[in-house]
């Protein structure tokens, strides 16, 4: 017999962590290899942890709710025939190396399988008491065997009353939980951004109370992130897009009757975009601590929305498509998310978002960056106003704003006023003798 661990997998470029929204197995339960085990919530994408082992479930290491990072543990499986799978090791629960040191003599009946798990803490438990000076040692555990969870913590530190010890060799001995190995510089800067804490909102009757999904967190963790770390500036340029509405309108009937899908406003700025990325490399580039890497594919994260979160699904060299493939990829993108098939693949690997605010009729906005990239492109509603013409001529035409946030370690406004400067005059020049959809 054998005890084998299960990590968080990686489950996207740049994801650091993700929160187990819901467990599929309990301890006890059989399990054969590739089974799923736990549904996982990152920024980025919804995904299933599959078993790497055929065996039965030993112990859940992380509960419902619980937000861990890439690499530590989740579960044990206890096989029988002891092989070690790819990127798994066979170590046995007392062996875990990512256990913090203080740990086993604060709770020396660990090692035994059959003791409580009260001592026993999760990752998740032990960074929230660590960052909040918590002395575990005076919680009173609700979980199973009296063990003590996240939100026994998150309650410690919501009543204001936080049992804390005169020294603290638990926290000061406790390493950092392990990580999956990794070569990006910027990685570690994830530990970095300030904590979410628990706030004591008194709730009055008739409030309703809605609990936070693990989607919402996550959101909510990667943008606290973006602009904690990110240096955040904006700018704004309005087009004059009378052209392009007058060209896409001409289409847009033929178009569906032929292809079977909508040819959207959205697709031509995409594929402006593009273009401007491909004239000015500098915009499509990332952060990583000791350097910038400018990115050679140009790969446009496109925002998509649901009644409740936020997807960002990736066009892949959206430079060498047509305005004709890019409609057809916005539309393809958006019904998986909307049905809940997008899969994890085509959430990586973006270089520059490209959200269309427009679409729920805003005319300015200002985006946070879809961190690691540099920067975002707003695209806003098309309105009708009039407009001072040549010669002092007054005529309505179709405007549009876009409205770019960039990460200010990367760009600096010159580059960015010329590279939004491009995208106007290539959405300005659009028409049936300038462009072609195919």
């Amino acid at each position: 017999m054998a005890v084998e661990k299960i990590t968080m997998p990686q489950l996207g470029e740049s994801v650091t962590e993700g929160t187990i929204s819901r467990w599929i197995v309990s301890v006890g339960d059989k399990v054969n290899k590739y089974d799923p085990l736990a549904e996982v919530m990152t920024d980025k994408v919804n995904a299933e942890i599959p078993s790497s082992f055929t065996g039965t479930i030993k112990e859940l290491v992380a509960e419902d709710g619980d937000t861990l990072a890439i690499g530590e543990v989740i579960c044990y499986i206890e096989t029988e025939g002891g092989g070690v799978a790819e990127g798994t090791t066979s170590e046995a629960p007392k062996q875990e190396a990512s256990a913090p040191k203080a740990e086993a003599a604060a709770a020396p009946a660990e090692t035994d399988a059959d003791a409580p798990n009260k001592s026993r803490y999760s990752p998740a438990v032990l960074r929230l008491a660590q960052d909040n000076n918590v002395d575990l040692a005076q919680v009173k555990g609700t979980g199973a065997g009296g063990r003590i969870t996240r939100k026994d913590i998150q309650a410690v530190i919501a009543s204001g009353n936080i049992p804390t010890a005169d020294s603290k060799p638990e926290a000061a001995a406790a390493p950092a939980p392990e990580a999956a190995p990794t070569s990006k510089p910027a990685a570690p800067a994830a530990t970095s951004a300030p904590k979410a804490q628990p706030v004591n909102v008194p709730v009055e009757a008739g409030d309703i109370e809605i609990p936070v999904s693990g989607i919402r967190k996550a959101i909510a963790t990667n943008m606290l992130r973006s602009k904690h770390e990110a240096p955040h500036a904006w700018t704004m340029i309005e087009v004059d897009a009378t052209n392009l509405v007058g060209y896409r309108n001409s289409l847009k009937n033929e178009f569906k009757k032929k292809e079977g899908y909508n040819l959207t406003f959205f697709a031509f700025f995409v594929k402006a975009v593009a273009q401007a990325l491909k004239e000015f490399p500098q915009i499509n580039s990332m952060w990583a601590g000791d350097k910038i890497v400018q990115k050679k594919d140009i790969n446009i994260s496109i925002a998509v929305a649901t009644d409740d979160a936020l997807y960002v699904p990736v066009i892949k060299n959206a430079d060498e498509k047509t305005i004709k493939g890019i409609a057809r990829e916005i539309t393809d993108l958006a019904n998986k998310v909307r049905a809940g098939k997008l899969t994890s693949a085509e959430m990586q690997g973006g270089t520059f978002t490209v959200n269309n605010t427009g679409s729920f009729g805003s005319v300015q906005s200002m985006g946070i960056i879809n961190y690691p990239q540099a920067a975002i492109l707003q695209v806003e509603s098309i309105v009708k106003r009039p407009v001072v013409m040549d010669h002092g001529m007054i005529a309505v035409r179709d405007m549009v704003n876009l409205c770019m946030s960039l990460d200010h370690r990367v760009l600096d406004g010159l580059v960015c006023g010329r590279f939004l400067a491009r995208i106007k005059e290539i959405i300005e020049k659009m028409s049936k003798e300038n462009t072609s959809i195919y």
